[in-house]
């Protein structure tokens, strides 16, 4: 190859460092590792560790169920330490969607998504009326639907309307939304 296209970056790559081989140590390290940069749920922590446990056991012609004792134990002692608490990843990533915009059907399938049990999601993502009513109006700003729409606001109701019924809300809050005045927010900050 050229010195010209070592510069552009067209060289080789440098050779991949062979899969690690799964050890009841290396999981444990693998999953500090994860939970320093992610907070997850037990599922979530366990679907991790068994992708790193198949890929190394592909690769070393391994049964990965011969993993699957070091697996339950490294998650079980990743919640006795509290450093997995499905309660309360549950109750800061329900926060978090609400703070974005997001109805409470939409945070209950986000965290049945990632792992949360179907009563902990729905007890977490439960809200009253005026914080969904608030979700929506976030909701509805940030999208620029109804009051906050460019566009002729009776030509485009019914489109703003089933945007909002998309993203969870019910009929009667996205109506409320839609067709209610829209400066009444003003702790909402700037358009983004």
């Amino acid at each position: 190859m050229t010195e010209e296209g070592d510069r552009r970056g067209q060289g080789a790559r440098p050779a991949r460092a062979p899969r690690r081989r799964i050890t009841p140590d290396y999981l444990q390290r693998a999953a500090m590792h994860y939970l320093e940069r992610y907070s997850a749920p037990a599922a979530q922590l366990r679907r991790v560790l068994a992708r790193k446990i198949a890929l190394s056991c592909r690769h070393y012609g391994e049964d990965p169920a011969m993993h699957a004792a070091a697996l339950d134990d490294v998650v079980s002692r990743c919640i006795s330490s509290g450093l997995v608490d499905d309660r309360r990843f549950a109750e800061a990533r329900a926060a978090t969607l609400r703070r974005r915009g997001r109805s409470a059907r939409a945070v209950a399938a986000s965290l049945a998504a990632k792992g949360v049990g179907r009563e902990l999601a729905q007890q977490a993502s439960s809200a009253g009326d005026e914080e969904e009513l608030a979700a929506a109006r976030k909701a509805a700003r940030r999208k620029r639907l109804g009051p906050w729409s460019r566009a002729d606001r009776a030509a485009s109701r019914q489109r703003d309307l089933a945007a909002l019924a998309r993203a969870g809300f019910t009929i009667t809050v996205a109506r409320a939304v839609i067709d209610g005045p829209g400066d009444e927010d003003t702790n909402d900050g700037p358009l983004a």
